[in-house]
């Protein structure tokens, strides 16, 4: 979709009328062009705009999951793993990102996600509201907006695309698009009947009435009635519906229906009722998840899709089940989901243009997710610990923890694989399917607190260095677009 610009017309360069500059005013510093010395790489690169941005965001991608994940990809190709790279860590740029939320040191991925497409840190479990905004409150959220990357996008004319493997009405894909008092109102009857009425639109229905060319994801129930799904209302029980007759654009439903959509109208796709199936689970030899297209399928689709926009294209794309992965304590369903973000990623790199479009790969926040022991070098990464060999005779046994049982590299400091409460400590489990031993018992892992990582190339990427608070995402973007 190409719109008309009505704003951001900047006369530059514009030349000093003859005889502006005096001999007295040379006098003073005023250097001729001739004597100007030549501007350098990073001078260079900040002239540089972005035609294009992609944000790639690996929901709960801490450090020790690109670790872990280096080494699995890595393993699977045949390496010992640790000296694999992954596509993005080729990047020049790269920063550390601040992550915690204005009410917690361990954030939420809507306190996150909002930083990153408002400019803004707020509270936990809001989406695109300040942080004065009470959490389940529609009154105070409706007093508190923020701005929306996704409004601003279309405002300017440029195209928009969302893709994720979670529900498209998750914390981190509607923080393109929505404002929430609460990131659970992803369907009408998810809001409480003492908040109805006041004048705030669940989740869904603030993404069919945005506009967008493309969303990719699953989520199928928030946008259909109580037979099919969670809304409540009969005018509004069939979403896709209503957002076609709107807008002119094709709704699919599974990955064949998506790459015959045609390419010159809008499309929406919701693959699932709720996230899309775990790339390990469609490794098992079923047929789980076979209609649905992967991360890289819905990728491709996108940059197909928006490329063809002259003004540009802004695109999320989120992994949303790595988080899902660590919170079950499967790292091996996490890892899977990272290697496929990075296939993902890999295909932008193939089908853009650096000179033109700026690629940036970070994650929202970690988790508490441990690489540990001393394995040795090419060790199964899902496998028990195996030290060091002292001698090429030695066979390689796994070591003993004190209990005289042998233990996992990965693990996890909490979780539902907690071992604190059990009498005697058992075998762990390994390979992909594995649940890792945690020391704490809770119901699901949690988020962690440290700093993730920041990577970037194209233009703008130069500003993607040192130590930065996440909502300074948001600014290189629009930097990099030329919007300050």
């Amino acid at each position: 979709m190409t719109l008309t610009r009505t704003f951001g017309l900047i006369l530059a360069g514009a030349a000093l009328p003859l005889g502006a500059c005096t001999n007295a005013e040379s006098r003073q510093g005023v250097a001729s062009a001739s004597t100007l010395p030549p501007p350098s790489n990073e001078a260079i690169a900040a002239e540089k705009k972005a035609k294009n941005v992609i944000l790639f965001i690996g929901d709960g991608m801490g450090i020790s999951t690109i670790t872990a994940a280096r080494i699995y990809a890595g393993q699977k190709r045949g390496q010992s793993g640790e000296e694999y790279v992954l596509p993005f860590e080729k990047f020049d740029n790269v920063a550390l990102v601040k992550t915690y939320n204005t009410n917690a040191q361990v954030p939420d991925s809507a306190g996150t996600a909002t930083a990153m497409h408002s400019g803004k840190k707020t509270s936990m479990g809001v989406l695109g509201v300040g942080p004065e905004a009470k959490r389940a409150d529609c009154a105070s959220a409706l007093a508190n907006p923020l701005p929306l990357l996704g409004e601003e996008v279309n405002q300017r004319g440029l195209a928009l695309g969302i893709v994720s493997t979670a529900r498209i009405t998750h914390a981190t894909p509607a923080s393109v698009y929505a404002r929430s008092a609460d990131r659970n109102w992803e369907a009408d009857a998810a809001i409480p009947e003492e908040e109805r009425g006041k004048g705030c639109k669940d989740i869904a229905t603030q993404l069919i009435g945005s506009s967008f060319e493309v969303a990719l994801g699953g989520g199928l129930g928030a946008f259909y009635g109580s037979d099919v799904g969670g809304r409540r209302s009969e005018t509004t029980a069939n979403l896709p519906g209503l957002w076609a007759a709107r807008t002119g654009g094709t709704f699919v439903r599974d990955k064949d229906a998506l790459a015959a959509a045609p390419t010159d109208k809008p499309v929406l796709g919701l693959f699932s009722g709720s996230h899309m199936t775990y790339m390990a689970e469609r490794m098992d030899g079923s047929d789980k998840g076979a209609s649905e297209p992967t991360l890289t399928e819905m990728t491709s689709q996108a940059i197909a899709r928006l490329k063809s926009d002259p003004d540009g294209y802004y695109l999320m794309v989120e992994s949303g089940r790595i988080d899902h992965g660590h919170h079950a304590g499967k790292a091996g369903f996490a890892l899977e989901e990272t290697v496929e973000f990075a296939n993902a990623i890999q295909y932008a790199i193939d089908n853009t243009d650096p000179e033109e479009t700026l690629i940036m790969v970070t994650a929202d926040h970690s988790h508490v997710f441990t690489i540990a022991g001393y394995p040795r070098r090419g060790n199964d990464i899902l496998g028990l610990v195996v030290s060091p060999e002292s001698s090429g005779d030695e066979v390689a046994e796994p070591a003993k923890a004190e209990d005289g049982k042998p233990y996992t590299t990965l693990g996890y400091a909490n979780g539902p694989g907690s071992i604190a409460n059990l009498a005697e400590r058992p075998i762990p489990e390994t390979g992909v399917n594995a649940r890792q031993q945690s020391a704490i018992p809770t119901g699901s892992e949690t988020h962690a607190g440290e700093d993730v990582a920041l990577y970037a190339q194209g233009p703008g990427a130069e500003k993607a260095r040192g130590v930065i608070e996440q909502n300074v995402v948001y600014d290189i973007i629009r930097s990099a677009f030329g919007w300050e």
